[in-house]
């Protein structure tokens, strides 16, 4: 070692540049720099002195442990990760037993069941078949680390109805809610006695009136909204009514002008003849912008077959076709080319909710059934 040590400095000799090993010579102006730079980090401490190794010493020339030590050693590295495991398994919440939503008083004095929820408290608990209920006075919040956060106003009682490995689902049967959901898009929803809320990743606001009417606000990602073979998408911004019987309304955005949002909503739940809906599709037609393509969208498959042609028109003016989708084809409602010229719309991928959709399509809200 100090043979190769003397050899580089030779050679560093050589190239006249003794300051680098013992101060002397000519000092380079680079290494001056560096040298005040570390200058504060500078050791005082006497320097160790290491014990020289001969270069035969190797790890696998070490003195050899008896084997029924390293055994040992081996049992006892599997027992403690026995016993992590044990100990963590009996601290992890089991989902069959504890399923539910912590629920925390916002104001008031909500009500589990019978029960009243009091702050004093803390955390209780809605379980798989309970009702809460918050009166006039009285705002909740539930949370599920998994699932999400729902803010519950005044005036609002809704059921837990399911908790299991597939949909987690709520019935809203009067007030409002305001969600907050992180869970995998289309397995948080909400029945309606008019609909199904469909989570797709988003933020929203959910009421319900004693009709058993219900308007949702999507603040952000979107929420499908269900009933039979009737469904509606509502991204962020926009919003959508629902009614007994008739299911979920067309989506419109809420800057919308009046006129349109007042000719749809006769067009969905109030026109009483053929001739009353022609007129206020023609005011949807006339008051619609770039951004009403999504009620546009939506119309093409909720106006009588002699319309249609008017809606595709005026939608194309709008989103040009995309490739391989043709007017015949969606003036026949084929699904695959709806599904993609919606796309080619900017709102979100319609796979996603198709994807889903396979999973609780043929279901009835339960809020409809009770």
């Amino acid at each position: 070692m100090n043979a190769g040590n003397n050899e580089a400095k030779k050679e560093v000799h050589a190239m006249g540049n003794d300051y680098l090993w013992d101060r002397s010579g000519e000092p380079d102006p680079e290494i001056q720099r560096l040298e005040a730079l570390l200058e504060r980090f500078q050791s005082h401490r006497p320097r160790p002195v290491f014990p020289e190794l001969s270069p035969a010493t190797t790890w696998w020339m070490m003195p050899r442990r008896p084997r029924w030590v390293l055994a040992l050693a081996a049992v006892a590295a599997v027992a403690a990760v026995c016993v992590i495991t044990v100990r963590v398994y009996e601290r992890k919440p089991n989902r069959d037993t504890a399923a539910g939503w912590d629920v925390s008083v916002m104001e008031g004095t909500p009500r589990l069941g019978r029960k009243a929820v009091s702050e004093k408290e803390g955390k209780s608990r809605l379980g798989v078949g309970q009702t809460l209920e918050t009166g006039p006075q009285a705002r909740a919040r539930l949370r599920d680390e998994e699932i999400g956060q729902i803010e519950v106003d005044p005036g609002t009682r809704l059921r837990l109805l399911n908790m299991g490995s597939g949909l987690k689902r709520i019935a809203l049967d009067l007030g409002t809610i305001h969600t907050f959901i992180w869970a995998p898009p289309g397995q948080f929803v909400v029945d309606t006695p008019s609909a199904m809320a469909v989570d797709l990743g988003c933020a929203y606001t959910l009421k319900v009136d004693d009709t058993g009417a219900g308007l949702v606000r999507t603040s952000l990602g979107w929420v499908g909204f269900k009933l039979n073979g009737r469904e509606s998408f509502i991204p962020a911004g926009a919003a959508c009514l629902t009614k007994p019987k008739a299911g979920p309304g067309t989506p419109y955005f809420e800057d919308a002008s009046s006129e349109l949002r007042s000719a749809l909503t006769r067009f969905d739940f109030e026109d009483p003849t053929p001739q009353q809906r022609i007129a206020d599709l023609g005011i949807v037609l006339s008051q619609a912008r770039q951004r009403d393509a999504l009620t546009l969208w939506h119309l093409l498959s909720r106006v009588d077959e002699p319309q249609r042609a008017q809606v595709f028109n005026r939608l194309v003016e709008f989103v040009p076709l995309p490739s391989g989708v043709t007017q015949a084809g969606i003036l026949r409602l084929d699904q695959r080319m709806l599904d993609r010229w919606w796309n080619d719309l900017g709102f979100d991928d319609i796979s996603v909710w198709r994807y889903w959709e396979r999973s609780w399509s043929g279901a009835t809200p339960q809020a409809i059934a009770k």
